[in-house]
């Protein structure tokens, strides 16, 4: 049976050719999970299921499978929590909180890469780029300490886990994290981080 495909206008051929070439650049790169967009809590659950399925099926071991989950659950609280571009609320309704980032997971030399970023506040970044700069150079032992003092400390803080979330995926990673700062404008800069595990 011979198949005439059927005939598209040049903008339906720009569409394709475009997202295509997005899927073949994710893939050239080892990316096996990507999501860019608005995220909630709702949303982190849904791909959150779907993450798992997928690692399940690429038969990641257990301990594997829960560190790459960690790492991408706390990257994703980390755009919902820091993240500065945000839908704006009415201020009359109870609106959950909506932010806007990218999270990507990919293969990289045998193992899982978790890369995530999302827009701060340029007056936060020597701030961040300090503690990040402290959680990189700290040994398993020095972090595995550094995790049961903030819990400590954040025993009162109601809502913030800004330092342990942080620990938490300087832990679960199998060698340093590695991190950047992209100046966008005079207020804000882009965020990025890179977990590998």
């Amino acid at each position: 049976m011979n198949l005439v495909p059927p005939k598209h206008d040049q903008g339906e051929q720009m569409l394709a050719s475009e997202v295509y070439e997005l899927r073949a650049n994710l893939r050239r790169q080892g990316v096996v999970f990507a999501y860019s967009g608005y995220v909630t809590e709702g949303i982190l659950s849904g791909v959150g299921d779907a993450l798992k399925q997928k690692l399940v099926s690429e038969d990641a071991d257990t301990k594997t499978l829960r560190s790459v989950f960690a790492v991408f659950v706390e990257q994703m609280q980390n755009i919902i929590r820091y993240s500065v571009e945000r839908l704006p609320t009415d201020g009359e309704t109870e609106v959950l909180d909506i932010s806007y980032g990218i999270v990507t997971i990919g293969n990289e030399a045998g193992g899982y890469v978790v890369h995530a970023g999302n827009l701060i506040l340029l007056s936060d970044v020597d701030n961040m780029r300090g503690r990040l700069s402290e959680l990189r150079a700290m040994n398993r032992e020095e972090l595995r300490a550094a995790y049961k003092d903030q819990l400590r400390s954040e025993t009162d803080a109601v809502g913030n886990s800004a330092g342990i979330g942080l620990i938490e995926i300087a832990r679960r990673a199998s060698k340093p994290i590695e991190f950047d700062f992209m100046r966008i404008d005079d207020q804000h800069a882009f965020f990025a981080l890179k977990a590998t595990v």
